[in-house]
């Protein structure tokens, strides 16, 4: 280790004082994401469950400081890249997961529609392009069974698995359709996502006038208009607003994600991970 006050503090993590502990611990957070591989050098090679247990809470305090600061970041810097956002936020639970495989599947997808694709295509023939490729080549579908479990709001085990919530599997859609140049936007209707397909691309701060037609990606992707919407909230008797037909922008997208996994984890009464969560939340302040 070339910091030597930062092996010195590792060197002093057993301290049996508590409170001598304490200060030992808040010297080493000051180290920042420096001190993480060391740490878990000493966590591969250590069976003191006390100081196992400490390295432990010290290397996610860390991770999750560190994390705040690259989705501070994100936000900061326009949130363009919707891919990115869902890969923090997957962090949050799963700080080593592996980005560089999860962004080759997700480029192996585009060029899988994009092969399909050509300019001489509807819009609705975009969709039905994008449709096929997602739902029936690579079998992704909605989690019906278990739609609020919070493992299908996480990208790496949707990959995995091919199951979403609504948000996650109309994120993947949303990603693959931006990168491919299509005209799609999120839209924050209440307890559901769906995504809007404008009249054009380029369109800077669109409203419900510049929508075409809306998707439903949770229901393999099905077109739908705003009449529909309207039937949806009346029949869950819910107060009619102009951002249910509005397209949003990929930071509300990735906060509606957010508070998606905060209310899963509240059901089950993960408070540790709602409080990482609600940390990233903060960021949007």
């Amino acid at each position: 280790m070339t910091n030597p006050t930062l092996a010195a503090l590792i060197n002093l993590l057993d301290e049996p004082d508590e409170n001598a502990f304490r200060v030992i611990r808040d010297q080493i957070l000051l180290q920042g994401p420096d001190a993480i591989e060391p740490l878990e050098q000493l966590l591969d090679n250590t069976f003191n469950s006390t100081l196992h247990e400490r390295i432990r809470s010290i290397v996610r305090h860390l991770q999750q400081e560190n994390l705040y600061l690259e989705f501070l970041n994100w936000l900061t810097i326009g949130s363009s890249d919707l891919l990115q956002g869902f890969i923090l936020v997957a962090r949050t639970m799963y700080p080593s997961l592996d980005v560089k495989n999860t962004i080759i599947s997700i480029e192996q997808m585009k060029m899988d529609v994009w092969i399909e694709l050509n300019e001489n295509l509807t819009a609705l023939e975009n969709v039905k392009v994008l449709n096929h490729i997602l739902f029936d080549i690579h079998h992704f579908d909605g989690n019906r069974k278990d739609m609020l479990a919070p493992g299908n709001n996480y990208i790496n085990l949707m990959l995995e698995s091919r199951m979403g919530s609504p948000v996650s599997i109309g994120i993947l859609y949303l990603i693959l359709g931006q990168k491919l140049g299509l005209p799609l936007y999120g839209v924050n209707l209440p307890q559901h996502f769906i995504l809007a397909y404008l009249t054009e691309p380029g369109i800077e701060n669109p409203d419900e006038d510049d929508v075409l037609f809306y998707i439903n990606p949770f229901n393999r992707g099905s077109v739908f208009t705003r009449r529909e919407i309207e039937l949806f909230t009346g029949q869950m008797k819910i107060t009619p607003d102009k951002s249910f037909f509005t397209p949003c922008s990929n930071s509300d997208t990735i906060r509606r994600l957010i508070s998606s996994l905060i209310f899963s984890y509240s059901k089950t009464g993960e408070s540790a991970k709602t409080e990482d969560l609600e940390n990233l939340l903060n960021a949007f302040k």
